[in-house]
């Protein structure tokens, strides 16, 4: 199905050139860790990658002013958003709002991959724990 959601002449480029960046360093061993603040590449969103392959392990509790939008493309994560407790898998995403304490670990077998994105131009976080 061809999509078509908005007239294309009605949007004015602003003049921003392409950009790349690395988030990872891909002819090192994964599991994969890095980010890339959003300004480096002149956009307002933030990207990291995050990886173990030790089951229990993941980030500690923190929160954020932004919402992050969590993608997990290997294994299994179990996610700590606020009050809820959401099982996801490779293929699935889930949303943790600002100002939402969250964190989430690697339930295994195996290794947990992520991409996480950060509604924000650059990566600001408070740890609670």
């Amino acid at each position: 199905m061809k999509r078509a959601d908005f007239d294309p002449t009605t949007v004015e480029p602003d003049g921003r050139a392409p950009a790349k960046a690395t988030l990872y360093d891909a002819t090192g061993t994964p599991p994969w860790r890095g980010h890339v603040n959003g300004e480096t590449l002149g956009g307002p969103v933030t990207v990291l990658t995050y990886g173990t392959d030790v089951v229990g392990q993941g980030p500690r509790l923190h929160v954020h002013p932004y919402d992050e939008a969590f993608i997990v493309t290997e294994g299994r994560a179990r996610f700590f958003v606020g009050d809820a407790v959401i099982d996801a898998e490779a293929g699935e995403v889930v949303l943790g709002p600002k100002g939402v304490p969250h964190r989430f670990e690697n339930l295994g077998p195996g290794r947990l991959q992520t991409i996480d994105i950060h509604h924000s131009h650059r990566w600001i976080q408070t740890d609670l724990d």
